[in-house]
């Protein structure tokens, strides 16, 4: 079995640009909820409540998810 290489520098930056791509969208993603999700709420609708906090929170746990792969990225080198 063929040892595991650690990644360049270049390729790090990379990954790193690309997981910073993905987070700004998932936060612009959360912000629009927020902002969706209080308009309805003002507005007397209060079913969306729900289905906006777990989308929210699966944008949390990739989030989450994204920072514990730089981070073991990181150790690893």
């Amino acid at each position: 079995m063929s040892a595991r290489r650690p990644f360049t520098r270049a390729q790090r930056l990379t990954i790193i640009d690309g997981m910073l791509a993905f987070v700004l969208m998932i936060v612009i993603l959360q912000l629009w909820l927020l902002t969706a999700s209080m308009n309805a709420f003002l507005g007397g609708d209060e079913s969306i409540l729900w289905p906006a906090a777990l989308a929210s929170l699966v944008g949390l746990l990739l989030n989450v998810g994204l920072l514990r792969y730089l981070y073991h990225m990181d150790r690893t080198r």
